[in-house]
């Protein structure tokens, strides 16, 4: 049977609207789905790839167990779960024994388009009482979580950018034409470098391609992101750029902010940068120019040198001058629900770092299991993660997977990750369950998709609500059978009084996602029963914004029955419906404090530090690597079939010829890429683009997969076997990881010989 199905994209966090042609169990054409109304109908080179999703050797169909030998066997549900479930109870009993903290942690929670499970996942930590929550946020971007919170009084108070409407475009440290990000990425640079009204600064050390449609593109040598824009803002301030009105009636704090921003040696700076300074004057006279400025950041700057304080720099470039809450410029906006929390001021004991947004930082993980402290990891829960090639110092991350008492991974396929584990449980892919994602960072329109599935679940796998829900059976969390029918009852007859029936129960604020899905689940229309936790969603969030719920629903309903009328539209809509909308001046209603507090002492004082000559590169490792470069065809860890990429089917290693000839390599030679913390054989590939002195890895490589012959083969660059756990940023921990010290050392025989068997495997499955 052939057919269309309304989806959406899980491959960025823009989430665009699809529809895609299945047969069988395949998805075989994609087109954008132009009635979706956040995307309508627009599709990148990432999104046609999902045909791909599921189609993978290592898809897990049956719960595995570990043997001594360290290999895995397959065991029943039953057996797995109620093993499990021992487990963590004796780990649990023990902790409260001997009156220290849970020593159980938890990885993960979803990624990009799959976050389904990550609320059943968090009642599980919250149910062993423990706090150590990692996902790939806390690899990436808490670092700007907290700036938020310090600048706006919340980490859920998150910034978007309303770039259709501005007429200038300022992109740092992130390529929008190749990665997108936002909705309809290339139409949008195609249609401000058309339009002479409208300008695009780009700030990168790359002349990418979205620096190749800019009118100014400042190619700053890695790193040193922190003193060009500060530099730019000491020159706009220089020039009296700074909006007066705005800071005076919208901010707390700008006196000194300004004149710290006074005090930059701005000559100095620029040099340390490496770029023109009649460019950067170039760039402030758009700045200064522009009616309506809008500020896209990125991973560039968010895993770079400096990162928090790239993030603060960032923020005062608009608040400084008054492009915030206006249209075409940046803002915060509304949730659907929030992706993540809030910090407690808590520190880990073991690593010292704050809990920001909830969250410990990814780098930390080995530390918190592998040091010798009575306090220290024993259980490590992974869901929908794969820290073993995710994380930094991939050889720490192995030996804490391997030193943990208990270790589950709960995935689609056998991850390297699951490899270590002790169970590994069979989750269904993306396509095969009720699925949605919580990136809904769109301002003053926000938009929510809940999108059915496309095909059952593989035999033997079960979505993760399923899986919880049989888990926390075996634990004893779950009341008995005769409460959960009268509570199905109440939610099919009145299901407004559910939740304060539901709060009756004891321990409901751990457990309540896998009570709604036991009890509110099966009333759902189209076996839903998973997005049961959304209803509880859709009342916090018609509760918390009334007027921007009814503005977006067109209604007119209030209290209880708007949320009430905002789950049954999600429910109906298979394209997504526009949940919030709001005016422009209602930005201030999304701060948690009544003015932006401009003045962050930490930040203040990191700027004043600033030192370019006690910031150079290191002389055994001259070079900078991106560790971790968007191409045609990367995609995280979410697309595993090597036969997929139609492009870079190795992962090269990027590089000028002339870098290339100084390691005594030239394009198409089998290079070693070394740092301070291994070394790795890659594919050299010769890359203009480039600055001099510059390499570039992509990320979504180094996976163990089947070599069709009864082995295993690791398919292209595991790049976190070079990385360093401690390399990281003071304040959020996030890795430096688009600038890493490293050095290039011609192969040794032995290593081109392995490197070219690895390489001939893996096109064969290409080509097979």
């Amino acid at each position: 049977m052939t057919d269309w199905h309304k989806t959406a994209c899980s491959l960025c966090y823009v989430n665009c609207g699809l529809q895609v042609r299945t047969e069988g169990r395949a998805i075989v054409k994609i087109r954008g789905d132009k009635e979706h109304p956040r995307s309508g109908g627009y599709l990148c080179q990432k999104a046609q790839q999902l045909t791909w999703y599921g189609k993978d050797g290592d898809r897990l169909t049956t719960p595995l167990r570990r043997r001594p030998d360290g290999t895995h066997e397959p065991v029943d549900w039953d057996t797995a779960l109620g093993e499990i479930a021992a487990k963590l109870l004796e780990i649990r009993d023990a902790d409260r024994v001997r009156e220290r903290p849970s020593s159980f942690a938890y990885v993960g929670g979803g990624g990009q388009g799959n976050h389904s499970g990550g609320g059943y996942g968090q009642a599980l930590l919250r149910w062993m009482g423990g706090t150590r929550y990692f996902g790939a946020l806390s690899q990436e971007k808490t670092g700007d979580f907290w700036v938020n919170g310090k600048l706006f009084g919340g980490q859920t108070c998150h910034t978007a950018e309303d770039i259709e409407e501005c007429d200038l475009l300022v992109v740092i440290g992130c390529n929008p034409w190749l990665a997108h990000g936002f909705t309809r990425a290339r139409n949008v640079v195609n249609t401000i470098k058309n339009d002479p009204d409208r300008t695009m600064i780009v700030i990168d050390p790359r002349h990418t391609e979205t620096a190749a449609a800019a009118d100014v593109h400042l190619p700053l040598r890695p790193g040193t992101d922190a003193y060009l824009l500060g530099a730019i803002l000491a020159l706009i301030v220089a020039r009296n750029g700074q909006d007066e009105r705005f800071l005076a009636e919208h901010t707390a704090g700008s006196t000194e902010v300004l004149a710290a921003l006074r005090a930059i040696p701005v000559d100095d700076w620029i040099a340390h940068a490496e770029v023109e300074r009649a460019d950067v004057e170039r760039a402030v006279d758009l700045i200064l120019a522009a009616r309506a400025m809008s500020v896209r950041v990125e991973l560039g700057i968010q895993q770079g040198r400096n990162s928090t304080l790239n993030s603060y720099l960032e923020k005062l470039l608009y608040l400084v001058t008054g492009h915030f809450g206006r249209p075409g410029t940046n803002a915060l906006h509304s949730w659907f629900m929030p992706l993540w929390g809030e910090s407690s001021g808590e520190r880990s004991e073991i690593s010292g770092y704050e809990y920001i947004a909830g969250y410990l930082p990814l780098n930390t993980l080995a530390e918190e299991v592998l040091a010798g402290h009575p306090n220290r990891i024993r259980a490590l829960w992974v869901d929908s993660s794969n820290p073993a090639n995710t994380a930094a110092d991939t050889a720490a991350v192995e030996r804490a997977l391997m030193a943990c008492e208990l270790s589950v991974v709960v995935d689609v396929a056998y991850t390297e990750t699951a490899a270590l584990a002790d169970y590994v449980l069979p989750a269904a892919s993306q396509h095969e369950k009720w699925e949605w994602t919580f990136f809904t960072l769109d301002w003053p329109k926000n938009y929510f998709h809940l999108r059915p599935p496309l095909f059952d679940p593989l035999p033997g796998t079960l979505v993760e609500a399923e899986i919880y829900a049989r888990l926390f059976e075996k634990l004893g969390a779950l009341p008995d059978q005769a409460a959960l029918d009268t509570l199905t009852e109440v939610a099919r007859t009145d299901r407004p009084s559910l939740l304060a029936h539901a709060a009756a129960v004891p321990g409901f604020a751990a457990i309540a996602p896998v009570l709604l899905y036991r009890t509110l689940g099966p009333t759902l229309p189209g076996g839903a029963a998973s997005a049961a936790v959304l209803w509880a969603g859709c009342h916090r969030t018609a509760k918390r914004m009334p007027g921007p719920v009814q503005r977006a629903l067109g209604t007119s309903v209030s209290g209880p029955a708007l949320g009430e009328e905002l789950f049954d539209r999600v429910l109906a809509a298979p394209g997504g419906i526009l949940f919030s909308e709001h005016e422009y001046d209602e930005v201030w209603d999304l701060m948690r404090v009544g003015r932006v507090r401009l003045a962050v002492p930490e930040l203040l004082d990191w700027l004043r530090r600033l030192d370019p000559a006690a910031d150079r590169p290191a002389v055994d490792f001259p070079l900078s690597l991106v560790n971790g470069q968007r191409r045609s065809h990367n995609a995280n860890q979410i697309l595993r079939a090597p036969a997929w990429r139609k492009t870079d089917p190795e992962g090269a290693l990027r590089a000028r010829p002339e870098d290339l000839a100084a390691a005594g390599a030239e394009a198409g030679d089998w290079v070693a890429v070394v740092s301070r913390t291994g070394r790795i054989v890659v594919r050299a590939e010769a890359d203009d683009s480039l600055r001099a002195g510059q390499l570039a890895l992509p990320h979504g490589f180094g996976m163990s997969i089947p070599d069709g012959h009864g082995g295993r083969v690791v398919h292209g660059p595991r790049i976190n076997l070079i990385t360093d756990a401690h390399d990281r940023d003071p304040i959020a921990g996030t890795p430096h990881h688009k600038d890493v010290p490293v050095r290039l050392e011609p192969v040794t025989e032995a290593e081109r010989a392995a490197a070219e068997h690895d390489s001939t495997i893996v096109r064969s499955l290409i080509h097979t």
